[in-house]
């Protein structure tokens, strides 16, 4: 058994093998601490390094982190300075960390409003990690769901009007090859910090059968202890997808 899901007396066999995280609630954690709100982002990247080594450690196969929407933009431009700073900051900093790791990287999302030396950033670090073999840490930033699934049409209508593909080709399969997240695996499991329950825009498409959990923590209070205990409860949950309760219990004798 890997240690350390022995150490947090996780099941293996029973982990998500896709965690989507909306990590809310870094500006309320600040203002509660009558600090100014960049500071709550700050202890958030601080919260992101941890989780993404824990699950890079217990063997969680993708880590999708929703870390700028695009609707995020409408925010005080002093806050989206600041956001954008720490991430020139974070790339820049756990760029060796991540490619010594073994994690590749990929960010997805509308680019187009991102600065070139951030976009520059971003694609050096996916270049240099696009052959790395572990975890996959996708970053959401500049994102929006339905953003997305435009853009997979019009990818889709291009490969149409090119006689690449014809209309009636066209199924779950080929339109998930048209998605930001083509080539990760399904989602498994959603958390949403802060107490909020809505999705927000947050991979709309992948969450069709994804475990949905969401915590009071606000996310710079959300840590390794808080997420192996809805890791728990998510290896407790029955996942039929659509199948009887007997059917599931058949197919998991088969596998032993």
């Amino acid at each position: 058994m890997n240690k350390y899901c022995e150490q947090w007396d996780l099941n293996p066999l029973k982990l998500p093998q896709h965690i989507g995280i909306v990590m809310d609630g870094n500006g309320r954690w600040a203002t509660k601490k009558h600090l100014p709100r960049i500071a709550g982002h700050r202890k958030g990247v601080e919260r992101v390094q941890e989780i993404t080594e824990f699950c890079g450690n217990i063997g969680i196969q993708a880590l999708t982190l929703f870390a700028f929407s695009d609707e995020n933009w409408r925010r005080p431009e002093e806050e989206v300075g600041g956001i954008m700073g720490l991430l020139r900051w974070y790339i820049r900093k756990e760029h060796a960390r991540i490619k010594e790791n073994n994690v590749q990287f990929r960010v997805i999302g509308d680019r187009r409003k991102l600065s070139v030396d951030i976009i520059e950033l971003i694609e050096n670090l996916e270049h240099d990690t696009r052959f790395n073999t572990g975890m996959h840490l996708c970053i959401a930033l500049s994102y929006g769901a339905r953003g997305e699934i435009l853009r997979a049409v019009r990818k889709l209508v291009e490969k149409v009007n090119q006689k690449e593909i014809y209309p009636n080709d066209i199924d779950e399969n080929i339109f998930e090859e048209c998605l930001d997240t083509q080539g990760l695996p399904q989602l498994d499991m959603f958390i949403r910090t802060s107490g909020e329950i809505r999705v927000s825009n947050f991979l709309l498409w992948q969450l069709a059968y994804a475990e949905l959990f969401f915590s009071e923590s606000l996310w710079p209070d959300f840590d390794t202890k808080k997420l192996v205990d809805l890791i728990q409860q998510f290896t407790l949950r029955e996942r039929r997808f659509g199948m009887t309760s007997e059917q599931i219990k058949k197919i998991n004798q088969k596998s032993f």
